[in-house]
């Protein structure tokens, strides 16, 4: 397929590389989006079968790239539904931000209280640093904001994340999301300060790197991990970004 590229395929599991931009699902009749592309691939591929049955486990947002997992059958989709419920399918991300000046820190494993609500929490954890906020969704804008604790409708959001590198005044990390909050990695690393590079909708206008055209915040779901349903071994898929601010550190 063009727009998509098909990491590993068999019976039960389907693992993808979804560009940045491409949605994972939309409600939009004709948009190409990642469900309807893989449904018209897999009906091409079997038309006597009539509709493919394709069963998503867990989104990505829009302007995200990295890797997604789909089911093929229901018993599957159960299977690996239940794992990613339960944590015990693994996601990890790379992400560039905006380092501080006025929050020194040291790589790899140290982070400096900045800019966030008093109530909010940011502690080293098995080397990792562990961010836990509080996140309200504003569903009329499509974006979500750092609040106190006991704010009406926010969910708590817990990230670990270390700095793998740093260049110049940008930091690349390497994320693990306890939580599925909505926009929530984007959320806590504009709230301590240090927003993503090329995140236009909670980073700066000025967001950007050597003139480099970043259509999209540089964030990809570089790797996953989780039991295969029908065999229970272990898989683990690996991408690099493709976002061009992620070189400077390659």
């Amino acid at each position: 397929m063009k727009e998509l590229e098909i990491i590993y395929e068999d019976k039960d599991v389907l693992v993808i590389r979804k560009p940045a931009g491409v949605p994972v699902q939309s409600a939009r009749v004709g948009a190409k989006d990642c469900e309807s592309l893989l449904k018209n691939y897999l009906y091409k591929k079997n038309p006597k079968g009539g509709a493919p049955y394709l069963g998503l486990i867990h989104r990505l947002d829009q302007p995200v790239e990295g890797l997604v997992v789909f089911a093929l059958n229901p018993k599957a989709a159960a299977a690996l539904s239940k794992q990613s419920a339960g944590k015990e399918m693994q996601k990890t991300y790379l992400a560039v931000r905006h380092s501080v000046d006025k929050c020194p820190h040291a790589v790899p494993n140290e982070e400096k209280f900045c800019g966030k609500p008093v109530d909010n929490v940011e502690n080293l954890v098995e080397n990792w640093n562990e961010c836990v906020d509080y996140l309200w969704k504003d569903g009329k804008n499509n974006r979500s904001e750092m609040v106190q604790e006991g704010h009406a409708g926010a969910k708590k959001a817990v990230l670990r994340y270390r700095i793998l590198k740093r260049v110049d005044n940008l930091e690349m990390l390497e994320i693990r999301l306890e939580t599925g909050r909505h926009h929530q990695i984007r959320v806590q690393m504009a709230g301590r300060g240090t927003p993503l590079v090329g995140d236009r909708k909670y980073g700066k206008v000025e967001n950007y790197v050597d003139n480099v055209d970043n259509s999209f915040p540089a964030l990809c779901a570089y790797r996953i991990k989780f039991r295969h349903p029908s065999t229970g071994k272990w898989m683990e898929f690996e991408r690099k970004p493709e976002n061009p601010v992620f070189q400077k550190f390659m």
